[in-house]
């Protein structure tokens, strides 16, 4: 088992293009921190619509390096902390508006990876959610009742002989399933969209480290970049940044793959058509079937690490390999004798609101897109595309939507958040340990950790 080397998605794709260090002091029209899907995507827009910029991208490792070749290969339109905390601010028809955007944008990305030529073993099949437990049952029951009540949703609640005919979960009691979603593999994604943004005139800098954003400038170990404007599309790493520590919570998260499965072991599974599945546990998991018939699945391994640090090249402990196996084998009984050939982790970008946001700062030149907490790989588009039309001055349907300039308040200093993360997941974990033995009822510690954390399903 390979233990690390920053993903599995990246052992498939190979050595990663190396790419120049930034050669020292420079001027552009628009400087990027983070060669990932953010700033790569906004770089893309930017070059599309006026191709005379100068876009300079400044990556700290390779492009691809962090969560966006590291991910699930989730392409689905659910939006991070839902729609609903938009009703009370901006109302439930710019909250509707918001849930088209995030539709549309699923077919955006793989219209544009058509179009360039990019081979990301897309296949869009939906996103499939199980409940194995009385308590998961009656919160998926009530949250596809939710959900019907919107009319871009395209929701269906799947009752358990039709749940397991689609996908062949052990113990299965329902299932809901929406058409907005395909799977991906992200380095394919990542390393593809860095070559196409170099064919439109990007310039990408890698194995240069920002040290400090201020209004028009980036200071770096290689030199200074100075700019009209500013992107910091840094995610998980922007707690590393000068005075942002606070800012967004760098998550762990972590995946198992196993050795390609037997055509017997899917005919058992049933799961043919890209569907990317998820659960209704409090601690959820998230999994797909790749394109050389794997499984990749994922879930909380130490879901934070003390002072806002990130993982080395996505080395994981080996107790979340067996966490995530029990999942596997919990799942699909008849995957017990696969292998694991691969884990990692990597770090995501959480708010204190838990919601995504993107934004400009005309006075300082500062540009902003993160905060997905595990929806970026479409969130990310829509933030590119949201991120040039602000800069460039085009007043469009997307920059009114609500996630637009919001504003969240930092995190708690240390050893605060460390002491609440840690708290919050552990009751998590002890409520589905109670679920998982029979409780028909969500556990009540649950409640409290929902109410604490804004966050719910």
């Amino acid at each position: 088992m390979i233990n690390g080397n920053v993903s599995h998605w990246w052992q498939q794709v190979g050595t990663p293009k190396q790419r120049p260090e930034l050669p020292g002091d420079l001027t552009a029209d628009v400087a990027i921190v983070g060669a990932g899907y953010t700033g790569l995507w906004t770089a893309y827009y930017l070059k599309r619509q006026r191709p005379e910029l100068r876009v300079v991208v400044v990556e700290q490792r390779h492009a691809g390096y962090g969560a966006s070749g590291r991910n699930g290969g989730w392409l689905t339109s659910a939006m991070t902390g839902g729609r609903a905390q938009y009703v009370p601010t901006h109302g439930r028809d710019a909250a509707e508006r918001f849930q088209r955007a995030m539709n549309e944008t699923v077919d955006e990305v793989i219209r544009v990876a058509a179009a360039e030529g990019i081979d990301a073993d897309i296949k869009k099949g939906g996103e499939f959610n199980v409940a194995y437990t009385p308590a998961q049952e009656a919160r998926i029951r009530a949250f596809a009742a939710s959900e019907q009540s919107w009319s871009s949703t395209d929701l269906e609640l799947l009752e358990a002989p039709e749940a397991r005919a689609k996908i062949n979960v052990a113990g299965t009691r329902a299932a809901v399933w929406h058409p907005h979603a395909a799977r991906i593999q992200p380095a394919k994604l990542a390393s593809g969209l860095a070559d196409a943004v170099e064919r439109l005139g990007v310039e990408i800098y890698e194995r240069t480290r920002v040290v400090e954003i201020e209004p028009h400038r980036l200071r770096t170990t290689h030199g200074t970049v100075s700019a009209d404007y500013i992107v910091r599309a840094t995610e998980g790493f922007t707690a590393g940044l000068k005075g942002l520590k606070r800012l967004w919570l760098p998550m762990n998260s972590s995946l198992i793959a196993t050795e390609p499965l037997a055509p017997e072991v899917w005919d058992e599974l049933r799961w043919s058509e890209g569907e990317v599945l998820g659960d209704f546990a409090h601690v959820y998991m998230y999994a797909q079937r790749t394109a050389d018939d794997r499984i990749a699945i994922g879930g909380r391994g130490v879901p934070y690490k003390y002072g806002s640090q990130t993982d080395t090249d996505g080395q994981t402990a080996l107790s979340t390999v067996d966490t995530l196996s029990e999942i596997l084998h919990r799942f699909f009984p008849a995957t017990r004798g696969a292998s694991i050939d691969h884990v990692w982790s990597g770090v995501l970008g959480v708010p204190r609101d838990w919601a995504a946001t993107v934004g400009l700062d005309r006075e300082t030149g500062i540009a902003w897109g993160g905060g997905y907490v595990g929806t970026g790989v479409t969130s990310t588009n829509l933030a590119g595309r949201t991120i040039a039309d602000l800069i460039l001055g085009n007043d469009t349907e997307i920059t009114g939507l609500p996630w637009v300039n919001h504003k969240v308040r930092k995190w708690e200093p240390e050893p605060l958040r460390w002491i609440a993360t840690k708290g919050l997941y552990t009751a998590y974990g002890i409520a589905d340990r109670s679920e998982l033995g029979g409780r028909e009822k969500t556990s009540p510690i649950a409640h409290i950790a929902d109410v604490i954390t804004g966050r719910g399903h």
